[in-house]
């Protein structure tokens, strides 16, 4: 029986929205570490939040997932992506974000009764930063930020690390400073030396300096701790995987140059209108994706911070 022309329409835009639907990249770090890359723009309806990277180990014992997603959407996303490439069962959750895509699909974990894990501080955070990480994904992927199901992690740590083994791998929670938000941790793992830097990484496309948020020098600090780790690969909160040479071009030479060239500009007593407009058209890292949305909103929150020291 043929469907009738009034439902041809309906049909079509089904065929349509599935055909685009999103689906997060997986890709091989070792042969038992995977990173699962989101998308590198802004989250939308069709990424349920995740325009992250996450990723996950898979252990004697099962799969240490690290992050959650911001959404049951997006969580379930990540589920199918583990699922692709093993048939181990998810084990653990560790959270080691702030910011809602990285730990806002806790819920969807939590209710099959998979304990999700997280140092202190980074809890701490979270608490703080919901309402705003609430109001920032509703806004991206539509709804109500009150409609959101948020759950924290079932088990913290105190202190600014914790060593665990899981399934025969040894993997090290630690925090080392602030960065993109207060709080962000790292996952190493030191005989793989891998890193799973969350935020503190940005790989392909432009970090973002937020408002009361992000704190320049502490960020750039933070980086540097994570370098003196001398990681073989590093698994960002952004982008691809990458060597750690490759992370000190897309995140820690701009972290310096911000610091730097924001310094100066005072130093000189250039004022913030002027500086802004000078140092915005600096295209240095102008190779980075959203560079012209958010270089000169970083160059302008940089010189705020640097002149209230």
């Amino acid at each position: 029986m043929k469907p009738t022309l009034n439902l041809l329409p309906a049909l079509l835009l089904a065929c349509t929205s599935l055909a685009h639907a999103f689906e997060p990249a997986t890709e091989k770090v070792t042969d038992n570490v995977y990173a699962i890359v989101g998308e590198l723009d802004q989250r939308t309806a069709e990424n349920q939040g995740l325009n992250n990277t996450t990723g996950f180990i898979i252990t004697d014992d099962g799969v240490v997932l690290i992050g959650s997603g911001a959404t049951e959407g997006s969580a379930k996303m990540l589920e199918a992506a583990v699922k692709k490439v093993t048939d181990k069962p998810i084990k653990q959750v560790l959270n080691i974000g702030v910011q809602d895509h990285h730990w806002m699909g806790n819920s969807h974990f939590l209710a099959q009764k998979i304990p999700v894990s997280a140092l202190a501080k980074t809890v701490e955070s979270q608490q703080a930063q919901e309402p705003m990480n609430r109001m920032r994904l509703s806004s991206g992927i539509g709804g109500k930020p009150e409609d959101l199901k948020v759950e924290y992690p079932s088990e913290t740590f105190d202190g600014d690390e914790k060593t665990l083994t899981i399934g025969g791998v040894e993997m090290s929670l630690r925090y080392l400073g602030d960065a993109h938000f207060p709080g962000d941790a790292v996952l190493w793992l030191p005989k793989e030396k891998i890193v799973f830097t969350g935020d503190i990484v940005f790989n392909e496309r432009m970090l973002g300096v937020l408002p009361e948020i992000s704190r320049i020098r502490d960020w750039q600090a933070t980086f540097k701790k994570v370098a003196e780790l001398q990681p073989a690969h590093v698994v960002p909160g952004h982008g691809t995987p990458s060597d750690l040479a490759s992370a000190q071009k897309n995140t820690g030479d701009y972290l310096d140059w911000l610091v730097t060239e924001v310094g100066k500009s005072l130093e000189e007593m250039e004022d913030l209108g002027d500086a802004v407009k000078r140092l915005s058209a600096d295209e240095t890292f102008s190779f980075l994706k959203l560079s012209k949305d958010l270089h000169g909103r970083n160059v302008h929150q940089t010189y705020l911070q640097l002149e209230a020291e």
